[in-house]
């Protein structure tokens, strides 16, 4: 739990520029992770694009339009006081949960899923701004009633109820990685918070009592996910369909070895690998740089995660402290669950992989929360050199 904590009540307020030098070692691990993210994706996925659009360049060449944006964004971001971002907690929390009641009653973006809103020139997932979203709003309420979440059995209901609702939503759009993450980032807020410490017992006890019953009884979820964690379950089920994805990720990660077939090499992207340029693009990192160049992207996730905890220890606000610990927890458990579903460690079911897999307005939307640690940098004790 963080310590430090806000001497006086900050006054709300919607904007305001901030002073103070930004954290130059977490900016530079960003720009590193995008930089080796878009050359990947760009290798990843050349072939595929020809394949449907005719056009080698269609995926880099707008995940880079977003890029662009995104660091724009993200400096933007970072020059505004991270105190008004308690000003943007409510709006955030109420428009996440208004975006992932809305897609359940839109149209499918892609038949039996229901987790992008397609508004013409551009789609994007409300999870990933439901994300961002319960980061806000639970920084912004365990700072405000702190020393009543160690006592108030209503409150500490009503936060549990709400990390609930957001995972069950989530879970509505045929998403069970993006629900798994949401409950897990909402169970790291509440902890960070100071949640009473006999809830996160019982919270345990829910999850595997749930592992177990999925495990004995995978026909429970929806078809899609049942089948999924059958195939997860059985390494012979369905090879040319279930199976197929996860099989040839691992194909790939083993023909990779330790160094690598080389930049530009993978046999696996050329329509084996289902769409690499997304979820799966992990599985062709490996096969093109091996076991030493997917150790180094590894050790650059962790340097950022660490870099942000750093960040918050550091922080002379609880507020503060919150949102950058919580932005970095994020980015770390994605990222776990990415690999863990690209090496089979569990069930394949759809989670990207952050700064390299394609898409545009996530891409945006992470690159502003790094904004938002940048700003928290700004009122930090850390030293910025």
């Amino acid at each position: 739990m963080v310590k430090q904590f806000t001497p006086k009540r900050q006054p709300l307020q919607l904007f305001k520029w901030a002073k103070g030098n930004m954290d130059v070692t977490f900016l530079l691990i960003v720009l590193a992770l995008l930089t080796v993210g878009l050359i990947m994706l760009f290798s990843a996925g050349y072939s595929y694009a020809y394949y449907k659009y005719h056009d080698s360049t269609h995926f880099i060449a707008r995940q880079l339009l977003y890029a662009v944006l995104g660091v724009a964004a993200m400096l933007f971001i970072s020059k505004i006081d991270f105190n008004c971002f308690r000003s943007w907690a409510l709006l955030g929390f109420a428009g996440s949960l208004a975006l992932l009641l809305l897609v359940l009653v839109l149209p499918e973006y892609k038949p039996g899923f229901k987790r992008w809103i397609d508004l013409g020139p551009i789609t994007f997932q409300p999870s990933e701004i439901a994300k961002i979203g319960i980061v806000l709003f639970y920084a912004w309420a365990c700072e405000k009633w702190h020393k009543r979440l160690k006592y108030d059995f209503k409150m500490q209901l009503g936060f549990v109820a709400i990390a609930g609702l957001f995972s069950l939503l989530v879970y509505a759009e045929n998403h069970l990685s993006g629900a798994v993450l949401m409950a897990l980032l909402s169970v790291i807020m509440l902890f960070i918070g100071g949640l009473n410490r006999g809830w996160f017992i019982v919270l345990g006890i829910l999850a595997a009592a749930a592992i177990v019953l999925l495990w004995a009884k995978p026909d429970l979820l929806k078809s899609y996910m049942g089948e999924r964690i059958t195939a997860w379950l059985d390494k012979d089920y369905d090879p040319t369909g279930a199976r197929w994805q996860t099989n040839q990720s691992l194909n790939a990660i083993g023909s990779g070895g330790l160094l690598g077939q080389g930049l530009g090499e993978s046999k696996q992207k050329h329509m084996y690998v289902s769409e690499p340029q997304n979820d799966f693009i992990f599985a062709i990192v490996c096969e093109e740089l091996g076991f030493v160049g997917a150790s180094l992207i590894l050790m650059l996730f962790a340097l950022l995660v660490w870099r942000g905890f750093v960040i918050a220890l550091k922080s002379r606000s609880r507020f503060g402290a919150a949102v950058a610990m919580g932005i970095a927890f994020q980015v770390g458990l994605q990222t776990v669950l990415n690999i863990f579903v690209v090496t089979d460690t569990m069930p394949n079911t759809g989670i990207s992989l952050p700064f390299f897999s394609y898409g545009g307005t996530s891409l945006m939307m992470l690159l502003a929360e790094m904004g938002m640690v940048l700003s928290v940098s700004r009122h930090s004790d850390v030293a910025k050199k």
